[in-house]
């Protein structure tokens, strides 16, 4: 077996809602967990001992495991999925280096319950065109990957909700919905507390974009032009999730590295 290796917390934030996030393992036992309910951002939660019950879903995946400080839990169990041929990393310091470093850590308590393939279950109304795309994004990148979204006749919401146990967002009358001059995606950033200056700015554009204010965001007409764009190139609504998921990881790594860089012709005029 080859010598058990790490990622650090900078390493891991960095990677975090993007395309080549790895899956992250909480490991945590019940009781380190029980002091600190809450997980980094996308993590499922699995007991250590049997963590090589999920060796056949991660084949081919690249895996970080974490416990509470990053030493004998998270290093067997890293250790196990490596025997299994899974490219696996432990956290350098666990969720409390982690903290420490005040990157983002999600409650358990306001997320949906799962269903029984593990996954979280929504519902919203069909042909969605901004906030009802922002917030799978959201979810997907940042809570839960393989979440599963269902878009149906508006006034079948609650009612799908109800007989197929998900959760109902972005219509009147439930909490995960619009509140005073905030959208929904406002909403899920409060709930989960993910509060970041990228994610914040990217809500403000959200927000332009959804409530037809392009006042707050230079970026909020364009987000609404490419979103209105993909709502007339697919009659699938799952389709146009998948083909927008690309424009919000754009927005999303320009809101965190990128805002200061301008464009122009020649090159040379704006620095290169």
């Amino acid at each position: 077996m080859p010598s058990p290796t790490e990622i650090t917390v900078a390493q891991l934030a960095r990677l975090i809602g993007t395309p080549a996030a790895p899956v992250i393992i909480d490991t945590c036992s019940d009781d380190d967990f029980a002091l600190d309910p809450r997980i980094i951002p996308t993590a499922m939660r699995h007991p250590f001992r049997d963590v090589a019950a999920l060796a056949p879903m991660l084949q081919g995946k690249r895996v970080v495991v974490y416990c509470q400080k990053g030493k004998k839990i998270s290093q067997g169990a890293a250790a196990i999925l490596r025997d299994a041929g899974i490219e696996t990393e432990t956290l350098a310091g666990g969720v409390v280096a982690w903290a420490a470093a005040g990157a983002p850590l999600v409650p358990i308590a306001p997320m949906p319950k799962p269903n029984a393939e593990g996954r979280t279950v929504w519902v919203t109304r069909q042909r969605p065109k901004i906030d009802r795309i922002a917030c799978p994004w959201l979810i997907r990148r940042f809570v839960d990957p393989r979440a599963q979204f269902l878009f149906v006749a508006p006034s079948d919401v609650l009612d799908v909700a109800e007989k197929f146990d998900a959760t109902p967002f972005d219509i009147e009358g439930v909490p995960w919905s619009h509140k005073g001059d905030h959208c929904t995606f406002d909403t899920m950033l409060d709930a989960f507390t993910l509060r970041t200056s990228p994610l914040d700015h990217l809500a403000t554009i959200v927000r332009g974009a959804d409530t037809n204010r392009h006042d707050l965001a230079p970026e909020a007409a364009g987000l609404l032009a490419a979103s209105l764009g993909l709502s007339r190139m697919y009659r699938d609504d799952l389709a146009q999730l998948d083909a927008a998921m690309g424009i919000y990881d754009a927005f999303d790594r320009w809101a965190r590295d990128a805002t200061d860089e301008g464009h122009d012709w020649p090159a040379s005029s704006a620095g290169g």
